[in-house]
């Protein structure tokens, strides 16, 4: 009888919790479809027509958002009300801690900008990278805001730990989100609130460095503090504390064992180097030499760039491999390396047979 009774308890307070998650989703849902983004203050220019490569079965330029990679470390998606949302800024440099609501934010002058987003455990010519339009506030005008300078300048703290609602963390240079670059407390996705999948109604978005050391979704609570002093989640996991960019290619279409016909083949693909911009993007056929691409004209320093290369094909099976030159002149390694710790690296190749 005594267990009887437990289960029926337990299924009771089940119920009711699943009924308070119900409610509170469909208050999230309610929140975000109230959501009028205002115009920006400082647009995005318009990406050059020359920037998409003509070329069937390339990435686009802009990543759909239903698209868009995905790498949930929660379980469930959380949904969070817009309304009764906070962001804490507190820690070493602030001289007064400070709480933001999504309306000030939204009242705040805004930036949009190109981002392309990178994941750590992206492995080499794979999907897990996007561009999308970002909407948000400059986070390097909220940290000078609080009191907070970053090391070069005298501040205290070298690290920024952002924490989701879900209890993620993750560590950021200070230096890189007030460098200069457009860091942003995102609200805004390709032209709409954030999705809930990707962070709605707050995440950060920092171009140039892997999404777990700078993406922080579902953003409540930012955190100044020094790398001796605090570990975040996957630096406990033992991956890299800093983790920018490296340089990448990817090959997009012919697909892995495809069979086109012999005559001209169309190759093309994406490159990246956040921050260092693209320079040149070059294919080899076999163990010829490296050819190089046609590159779509640049957007920013900060976006991936499109290519293509008109392959005279012949009959059989050949191996085709990209690499890629940054902005500095540095040609991609070929090296081949894990995604642990600090990002994959290594040449693309597909394999396909012509006919």
């Amino acid at each position: 009888m005594a267990a009887a009774a437990g289960t029926a308890a337990a299924t009771g307070i089940g119920a009711l919790g699943r009924a308070a998650a119900a409610r509170r989703g469909r208050g999230a849902v309610a929140s975000r479809e109230a959501v009028r983004l205002p115009a920006p203050a400082s647009p995005a220019p318009p990406v050059p027509a020359e920037a998409r490569a003509p070329a069937p079965g390339v990435s686009p330029f802009t990543t759909p958002n239903k698209d868009f990679y995905r790498v949930d470390t929660a379980l469930l998606v959380p949904k969070v009300d817009a309304g009764t949302w906070r962001l804490r800024l507190h820690g070493q440099g602030v001289a007064q801690e400070r709480t933001h609501t999504f309306a000030d934010l939204l009242a705040r002058p805004l930036v949009e900008r190109d981002i392309t987003l990178t994941c750590v455990s992206n492995e080499v010519g794979g999907p897990y990278a996007g561009t999308a339009r970002w909407l948000g506030v400059p986070l390097a005008e909220l940290l000078r805001e609080a009191g907070v300078r970053p090391p070069s300048r005298g501040g205290p703290a070298d690290q920024l730990v952002a924490r989701s609602v879900d209890g993620m963390t993750l560590g950021t240079p200070v230096e890189d989100v007030m460098d200069g670059r457009d860091a942003l407390l995102a609200v805004g996705m390709n032209g709409e609130p954030l999705p809930f999948d990707h962070g709605f109604p707050v995440r950060m978005v920092v171009p140039g460095l892997y999404g777990y050391v700078s993406a922080c979704k579902w953003i409540e609570d930012i955190e100044l503090t020094t790398f001796d002093a605090y570990d975040a989640y996957w630096v406990k996991r033992d991956w890299a504390r800093e983790a920018p960019v490296k340089t990448q290619s990817r090959i997009d279409t012919p697909a892995p064992f495809a069979r086109p016909a012999a005559g001209t083949v169309m190759v093309a693909g994406v490159a990246w180097a956040q921050r260092r911009g693209i320079r040149k993007v070059e294919v080899r056929v076999d163990d010829g030499p490296w050819q190089e691409a046609r590159l779509a004209a640049p957007a920013t320093v900060d976006t991936w760039r499109q290519w293509s290369f008109a392959w005279r094909a012949d009959p059989g099976g050949h191996t085709l491999t990209v690499r890629a030159t940054d902005g500095t002149g540095a040609v991609q390694t070929e090296q081949r390396a894990p995604t642990r710790p600090d990002g994959a690296s290594g040449h693309h190749s597909v394999f396909v047979t012509v006919t």
